[in-house]
């Protein structure tokens, strides 16, 4: 389906507010793929769709994902069904904006809660959402400024926040959210263990 056609297509699916959000998410997924050597185009399609599901009714939602999609939600997204909207997103994109790209569909699918071995596309979808220019709030300059100096320390300084949030509300936290987390650590671990040792090589 061509853009312009997906744009009218959420302007009747979404509030004034969210498809503003999602313009935003658009823009700045292109600008951060454009940065990082991604595909702009990509960036920008899934930036547009990401909350194509987002204002899909809770227990509406859960069922469009069991009865339409045959998939079952899981126990964590049942208890906060506000992280249905990722899985139902990336069916919505696919059955009704013709989107079937897996790599942009996979982006849509983790861009709340994120997972390990993310693709730089999934990155920048996730971070771009926490920094759309119509974002505001604490530490989101910050963020911004880290964005387009390190990705995957932005990602992981989103994650934090998004947990410290979730604790403090004595919320569940989803396993990808954590299994993302450590990935990013444990490769930056392991990046920073291959550098001292390669600098002792030249030693």
């Amino acid at each position: 389906m061509e853009t312009e056609k997906i744009c009218r297509y959420l302007q009747s699916m979404l509030s004034e507010k969210r498809y503003r959000h999602s313009l935003g998410v658009a823009e700045e997924g292109k600008r951060l793929a454009q940065y990082y050597g991604a595909n702009p185009e990509k960036a920008y399609l899934a930036g547009l769709v990401h909350d194509c599901a987002k204002e899909i009714d809770f227990g509406q939602a859960a069922e469009l994902l069991r009865k339409r999609y045959g998939i079952t939600p899981d126990s964590i997204s049942v208890q906060q069904p506000k992280l249905l909207h990722g899985p139902l997103g990336a069916c919505v994109a696919q059955s009704e904006f013709e989107i079937y790209d897996p790599e942009i569909l996979d982006a849509i699918r983790y861009h709340t809660t994120g997972k390990a071995n993310m693709s730089l596309l999934a990155k920048i979808i996730y971070i771009a959402d926490y920094i759309e220019p119509n974002r505001e709030f604490d530490g989101v300059d910050q963020l911004r400024s880290t964005a387009y100096s390190d990705i995957d320390q932005a990602i992981i300084d989103g994650l934090d926040f998004t947990i410290c949030d979730l604790i403090k509300k004595h919320f569940t936290i989803h396993p990808d959210t954590v299994h993302c987390r450590n990935d990013l650590l444990m490769a930056r671990q392991k990046l920073r263990k291959d550098e001292t040792q390669n600098g002792k090589e030249y030693l």
